[in-house]
């Protein structure tokens, strides 16, 4: 039997790139009190509220609530749910001194099934319903975040990550079982449901040129995984780089020599690269994970997002949890605004939240799938509370246009507005009474 479902909300969503301007009437498709039509896990379409969908159909009321495609976290780290919130270093100490020590344990394949889990019941519990995932250099750990995926029917893109050096003991693996370990993810996981498998070096400085090279093997063998890793996040690192790799014109290009720089490269963090850089990423297809809160907590600097598109990369948005600070989207994109405002950039609620949807899922080669809420998309979306509390209430209250009203909702909202989460016309998330 046909399975139906009918969500009443103000439905919300991005058909276009909006640009950054206010007024962007065809970018922003919004649809007060109207029924979301979802047949089989995929929507079929949407009706004004006015209009029941009438028998056959299983009915859901949220009136008054916001419904948005699931947001898209395009770079976060699974095992980092142990060290979120700790306390003052910047990325080099904060990596051997919280980070390693926490992925140790995810050589268990027991702390890596429950790690899996409750990483991801946290990610919809945030409105977010479609990740790229750093899981640990264990395989078993890549193993455990694809069977948790699978299982909720996400869509999530990760792979065994990749170090053979400057890793403590139980850290580091070695080309030849990395690369066996990889095809053997690759075969049995990769396009496996909604699983798709990344290429997962966690940067140039952990990798041998061997294992670089290694890498760059597999994405030329199999062109459509993707490749995801760190790019110029933090001064120091960029040093370190320059000296681990004195052939290489910058921490960018040690990608580019190894065969890293595909359409389907993710390169998180971007922050102190140059304007070669950007040709070189506009030039491959390639993309910035722009992560503001990590960028702000851990100190690494200020990501110039107009500069950056506006040279032709393309950009996406991402917690990196445990860098940052929160899985929720919301509490990024408000860090994102502040890390813009500094430059003298205005992010608005329309540019953001198209980021974080159907941006990312274009960028990502999805857009077939989510980021929207188009007839024959994958029924992936959230419901939200307009406002939590009081004064966030009175804000939404006194808006004046549909703007003010979404920005202060964007700016002012988080993880405790979402009312429930669904994956492919399933209820993955409900808030508690």
């Amino acid at each position: 039997m046909t399975e139906r479902l009918a969500v009443r909300a103000d439905l919300f969503d991005f058909p276009e790139d909006p640009g950054w301007q206010v007024e962007a009437p065809a970018a922003v498709r919004y649809l007060p009190d109207h029924w979301l039509l979802v047949e089989d896990g995929r929507i079929a379409g949407t009706r004004p509220g006015t209009e029941a969908p009438g028998p056959g159909w299983r009915c859901i009321d949220h009136r008054g609530r916001l419904l948005l495609p699931g947001f898209i976290d395009t770079h976060v780290h699974a095992p980092q749910l142990d060290v979120i919130a700790s306390y003052g270093t910047e990325l080099l100490e904060w990596l051997n001194t919280y980070t390693f020590p926490a992925e140790c344990k995810y050589a268990d394949p027991a702390e890596a099934e429950r790690g899996s889990a409750l990483f991801l019941d946290a990610l919809l519990a945030s409105g977010t319903t479609a990740a790229a995932v750093f899981p640990t250099v264990h395989k078993v750990s890549a193993e455990a975040l694809f069977a948790a995926a699978a299982q909720r029917h996400m869509r999530v893109l990760a792979g065994k990550v990749l170090m053979d050096r400057h890793a403590p003991d139980g850290l580091r693996d070695d080309v030849a079982q990395a690369e066996r370990d990889c095809v053997d993810l690759i075969e049995r996981w990769h396009g496996r449901g909604r699983v798709a498998y990344a290429v997962t070096p966690r940067f140039a400085a952990t990798s041998t040129r061997e294992q670089l090279a290694m890498a760059g093997r597999l994405c030329a063998a199999y062109p459509d995984v993707y490749m995801q890793t760190h790019v110029a996040e933090n001064r120091s690192e960029v040093r370190w780089m320059a000296e681990l790799f004195p052939e290489a014109r910058s921490h960018l290009d040690i990608y580019v020599r190894h065969g890293l720089m595909t359409p389907r490269s993710l390169f998180a963090h971007g922050i102190w690269l140059d304007d070669t850089d950007r040709a070189v990423l506009r030039e491959a297809g390639a993309s910035i994970a722009f992560c503001p809160s990590s960028n702000m907590f851990i100190g690494s600097g200020l990501f110039d997002w107009g500069r950056t598109e506006g040279q032709g990369v393309a950009v996406h948005l991402a917690s990196d949890v445990g860098g940052g600070t929160s899985l929720s989207m919301l509490r990024t994109i408000a860090d994102g605004y502040k890390v813009l405002a500094l430059q003298g950039q205005k992010l608005t609620a329309w540019k953001a939240l198209y980021t974080a949807t159907h941006g990312a899922a274009r960028h990502l080669r999805l857009s077939h799938e989510i980021g929207h809420l188009s007839p024959g998309t994958l029924a992936d979306f959230v419901v939200w509370d307009w406002a939590q509390g009081p004064v966030a209430r009175r804000r939404i209250e006194v808006a004046r246009d549909l703007h003010e009203r979404v920005f202060a909702w964007m700016t002012l909202g988080d993880e405790r507005n979402v009312v429930s989460t669904w994956v492919a016309g399933q209820e993955r998330y409900r808030r508690p009474e």
